[in-house]
């Protein structure tokens, strides 16, 4: 196909799309059918109606071929486990009981089984089940979401494809069941796995797909010879079958690498690649093994993972570039558009001019449809377009908001000894020990407490002026105080006030934080029910005055025990917010930690003696690729230290993360200097206090004994067996009591019964130590 004719042949497309609806019709109808108050049936005809309605949207929009299968009630990890047949043995009897009831089991377990691990999805805040795989798993093709969706899209008169994660993903996605060893790899069962593909593949082409797209994101990241050669055998086998739609391979969220070859040698008919993550980098490989002569290249060159506006001519010149490389160019988001919030024609409360910067999944896939035209017919076409374009970049580069010389004069005299305590850890210890007076595995907890109904709605009040500001803060005081009584007569050690007046804890500092921007429909998933609003980092960040001094304080003046003061750090400032991306991403983090490094210098003055900075994001924004670990880990780790270096020795410095593989961070972990770290370890069952413990990992560490992300609550042997297990790797006189990450998700009764559990355990385990 020559240049002209290809460029004629663009479409548009996209990989994905909210699942929610615009006023999370699907979380409220979720909820509703956990709590019985919604039936099965009604909760599908919610469903079917936001697939119906997302796929309309898509194609008034100009979209010339709708994705489906993207949709999903929890997870699309989780659908392809489904897919598959790999259903936990503990799961089987739920799932042929129930299959809708024994799919939510799988992802949020019951108060007798376990649910599957849950972690990040890739450098994303999204979270996915992690499949549990052994050597005598046995895969069983179930195409009823598959074939179901696609024949709705089919039957409203769309062009649809369906879009199945991909055959090698979801085996180097998953981890070894319990009980497998822990060297199984899930990878040896291709050759068991490829035959369900087909059996899929082959009822898709049945049912009507013309193209069946399989995403193969983890071939981005850093793979051995071993598992390239596996793809290529994947897709030689697949691609030589002969009852089958036409296949297109999906990468997303970096450059293709070693794998580019692999695939573009495949007898596949097409190609997804990301043109916005990773430069040039995929450009320049496609073009270095040849282009996809005869085949069809899908363009990712708008950002699915950001909300600025696209530079619609820098992307032109790039599908320009691409049109001499393919038979077929099409234009796309970089990657599925659950990433990003809706529509950002719904946010009233930002100015006009800057709302002119933002572009949510509705904004996108019009400049996806424009980029296409422009493609196909010529820059003409879209002028006005371009004109409108250039005019709002313009203003964002010249605005005020996106350059504050004050921030960034303090920035630039930034030195190392900023960044260092004033004493090593070990001399800091005992200053603590001595402060504090703490027992023998003390216990906390990590920082936030059930979010009621009823603080949600005082918040709701207070912004609809229903109460005023005086009536607000009572009931805070209020929550504050059952919250303290609380934590004193269960047995805690050190406290948390419980944050009622957070609504999130990124949202709540980027709100009293110069330079972000908050909006109030920009709901994103972050996992199953679970819903943020991603600030966004517009500008340079500063601290104008005290954010969380007050309520701490409060806090401290009802107790004699220490009561945390707690912040959310630079990484996760940056990572669970939509950043800006006119800077690099470490001169942003330096600012914001300047910013908070205020914040902690007046919580100690204030007399907090246990200052806790959360960095769950740390792991999660780590580079899909080694090569670029060393750089990220080095201004994250300085970001961290910056925030919180300028304390006195006997101010104890916490952090915490949670749900990711840590395996990769130790080193980063330990150079983050904090005084005690608590982590995510219930779901897998101590990994990660292994993990520090090969690392010699100094300091200390809460493992956590009690996954919050499932609505069973833990018995004190569970709790206590978990405990018994973390005191093999780490140190009593080093090991913290602690949940997995905060209770902001769960109801008060589950609460309350599980840190009772928890400390019934501890003390426990301290009588077992003592009699030992």
């Amino acid at each position: 196909m020559t240049t002209e004719s290809a460029a004629a042949a663009a479409r548009a497309t996209v990989y994905g799309y909210p699942r929610q609806g615009p006023n999370r019709e699907l979380k409220k109808a979720i909820e509703g059918y956990w709590k019985g108050r919604v039936t099965a049936g009604a909760l599908r005809t919610v469903a079917t109606e936001l697939r119906r309605s997302n796929w309309r949207q898509l194609a008034d929009a100009g979209i010339h071929e709708v994705p489906t299968g993207d949709f999903s009630y929890y997870d699309h990890v989780l659908d392809t486990t489904v897919m598959v047949g790999a259903i936990p043995d503990r799961h089987r009897d739920a799932v042929e009981t129930d299959a809708l009831d024994g799919y939510f089991a799988m992802a949020r377990g019951t108060q007798d089984v376990a649910p599957l691990e849950m972690t990040k999805w890739f450098d994303t805040n999204y979270h996915y089940l992690v499949p549990e795989l052994g050597p005598d798993t046995v895969f069983a093709a179930d195409t009823a979401k598959q074939v179901a969706e696609l024949t709705e899209a089919l039957a409203l008169g769309l062009t649809a494809r369906p879009v199945v994660i991909g055959p090698v993903t979801y085996l180097l996605l998953a981890k070894p069941a319990p009980g497998v060893p822990a060297d199984f790899e899930p990878l040896t069962l291709l050759d068991r796995l490829l035959p369900v593909y087909a059996e899929v593949l082959a009822v898709l082409r049945a049912a009507g797909a013309e193209w069946v797209q399989l995403d193969e994101p983890a071939l981005v990241q850093d793979r051995t010879r071993a598992e390239l050669n596996a793809a290529a055998r994947a897709y030689r086998e697949l691609g030589a079958l002969t009852d089958r739609p036409k296949l297109l391979v999906a990468s997303y969220f970096d450059r293709l690498g070693d794998a580019l070859p692999v695939l573009a040698q495949a007898p596949v008919e097409g190609l997804a690649l990301d043109f916005t993550e990773a430069g040039t980098a995929n450009l320049d490989d496609l073009a270095a093994v040849g282009g996809l002569p005869g085949n069809r290249l899908v363009a990712g060159v708008v950002n699915g993972r950001n909300i600025w506006v696209n530079d619609l001519s820098a992307s032109l010149t790039i599908l320009g570039t691409l049109l001499g490389l393919a038979d077929r160019v099409d234009v796309a988001a970089s990657c599925s558009l659950l990433h990003v919030p809706l529509d950002a024609a719904l946010e009233r409360d930002i100015e006009p001019q800057i709302l002119r910067w933002l572009a949510f999944a509705k904004q996108k896939t019009t400049e996806i449809v424009t980029l296409a035209k422009g493609l196909a017919q010529g820059t003409d076409i879209i002028a006005a377009e371009l004109a409108a374009n250039r005019a709002d970049l313009a203003s964002r580069a010249g605005s005020p908001i996106t350059h504050d010389p004050a921030v960034r004069s303090r920035a630039r005299a930034i030195t190392g000894a900023d960044a260092r305590r004033s004493q090593p850890y070990g001399e800091r210890a005992g200053a603590q020990r001595a402060r504090l007076g703490l027992p023998l595995l003390p216990t906390t907890t990590i920082g936030s407490f059930p979010q009621t109904g009823e603080l949600r709605t005082a918040r709701a009040d207070l912004r609809a002026g229903r109460i005023n500001t005086a009536g607000y803060e009572e009931r805070i005081r209020a929550e504050i105080g059952e919250v303290i009584a609380f934590q004193e007569k269960t047995g805690i050690d050190v406290l948390v006030h419980g944050e009622p007046e957070r609504n999130d804890m990124v949202q709540y500092f980027a709100e009293q934080l110069t330079g972000y921007l908050a909006t109030q429909h920009g709901w994103v998933q972050s996992y199953g029910t679970r819903y943020v609003r991603p600030p966004i980092l517009a500008g340079d960040i500063s601290r104008p005055e005290p954010m969380t001094v007050r309520w701490t304080s409060y806090a401290q003046s009802l107790t004699d025990r220490p009561v945390k003061g707690m912040l959310t750090g630079p990484v996760t400032m940056l990572a669970w917010s939509f950043v800006r991306d006119d800077q690099p991403l470490g001169d942003t983090a330096r600012q914001v930690a300047l910013a908070l490094r205020d914040e902690v210098d007046d919580l100690e003055a204030a007399g907090t003696s246990v200052i806790q900075v959360d960095e769950p994001a740390l792991r999660e924004t780590l580079p899909l690729r080694a090569a670029d670990h060393s750089v990220y880990l080095a201004w994250a780790t300085e970001a961290f230290r910056l925030t919180t270096a300028g304390v006195r020795p006997d101010t104890q410095i916490h952090t915490h993360m949670c749900y990711a593989e840590f395996g990769d961070i130790v080193q980063a972990i330990d150079d983050l200097d904090a005084d005690v770290i608590s982590l995510e370890a219930a779901r897998s069952h101590m990994q990660v206090a292994r993990e520090l413990a090969s690392h010699g990992y100094p300091r200390e560490a809460g493992p956590g004994v009690y996954d919050i992300h499932s609505p069973r609550v833990p018995g004190t042997e569970e709790a206590a067996a978990l405990l018994r297990t973390g005191l093999k790797a780490i140190p009593a006189e080093r090991l913290w009591v602690n949940p997995d990450c905060g209770l902001k998700t769960r109801g008060w009764p589950e609460t309350r019964a599980a840190l009772e559990n928890l400390v019934t355990a501890a003390r426990t385990v301290r009588a077992e130590l003592s009699a030992s």
